[in-house]
């Protein structure tokens, strides 16, 4: 069963949440959640457009596969043996993946970005990295991407079929599933920023207190671990680093999918305007008041043992 502490388990369902528990079952609850984030989205942005996570965006997901790596990856690289495929689905540019490739047999990068599987191809030569695969598709269409471990990292936030893509997780994983994500889920991080640009607070999106009883409810007992500390993709270990000048901090604000492109002026200038309430001007630069005190979660499970096939066994 999950590793939760006392604290932990209380704290593990929203009030908010608890609410409209028992009116509908936890994996459809889960889509109403993304039924009303995209709603908000489209209303307040437009359609979403072609491969969101390209161009500048995925750049910025590429980190040194031969860095020293921090505590975060050498939990999820434990699992990991030198003779096993690793399926990384959602792997962006390879921040995990590749590192993880010079541990083990090969690595297949399944994303749905053709601009980040360019970044992870680009990030795998430069760095002399031959033993990995990036596959464009979406992980719920036919990829036939097969491994001993499948790692799905800030993916489910964005899924609103979870118990379809949980068990092509599994379909894919010869024998275990590994799911990061934050405590607070990333899409939310900016939700502060969110509600000064567009007048509304943010529609939330799942996190694990969606998640877990939606895997509960397909008969899934997960493994659950709480990092003490954020990744690090920069080397290991390290203080965050900060902006550290007020033109860094802004577009620090600015960056990310939270903000649409048409709307990047207007923010610009609202930000601007309530800078003094953003960030706070330290001896270490500028530290930003409205991310949330958010840290690493991991749930995982033997497929074999205590997944959905072995369930109903």
């Amino acid at each position: 069963m999950a590793n939760l502490s006392p604290v932990r388990q209380a704290a593990i369902i929203p009030p908010k949440i608890r609410m409209i528990r028992g009116t509908m079952g936890a994996v459809q609850e889960y889509a109403a959640l993304l039924d009303a984030s995209e709603e908000q989205w489209v209303r307040l942005q437009g359609p979403r457009q072609p491969d969101i996570w390209g161009g500048p965006i995925a750049a910025r997901f590429r980190a040194d596969p031969r860095r020293e790596m921090d505590d975060n990856f050498l939990a999820v690289a434990s699992y990991v043996t030198p003779d096993d495929v690793f399926i990384d689905a959602g792997g962006g540019a390879g921040r995990i993946g590749l590192p993880m490739a010079l541990r083990c047999k090969e690595v297949i990068n399944v994303d749905p970005s053709p601009g980040m599987v360019e970044e992870f191809h680009a990030c795998a030569q430069e760095s002399s990295i031959t033993n990995v695969r990036g596959i464009v598709a979406d992980w719920t269409d036919d990829h036939g991407a097969v491994g001993d471990v499948v790692y799905a990292a800030n993916v489910t936030y964005f899924v609103r079929d979870i118990d379809v893509f949980v068990k092509k997780l599994e379909a894919a994983a010869r024998r275990r599933v590994i799911i990061a994500i934050w405590s607070a889920p990333n899409p939310s991080h900016n939700a502060t920023l969110f509600k000064m640009v567009y007048g509304e607070e943010q529609a939330t999106v799942p996190g694990y207190p969606e998640l877990l009883p939606a895997l509960w409810e397909m008969g899934i007992l997960p493994d659950v671990q709480f990092f003490p500390h954020p990744w690090s993709f920069d080397g290991a270990p390290e203080e965050p680093g900060y902006p550290q000048d007020r033109e860094s901090a802004m577009e620090g604000a600015l960056a990310g999918i939270w903000l649409a492109a048409q709307d990047r002026d207007r923010a610009e200038t609202v930000i601007n305007q309530h800078f003094d309430e953003l960030y706070q001007e330290t001896d270490k630069g500028f530290v930003p008041t409205w991310l949330p005190n958010a840290l690493p979660v991991l749930i995982t499970w033997d497929v074999r043992y205590h997944g959905i096939g072995a369930a109903k066994a």
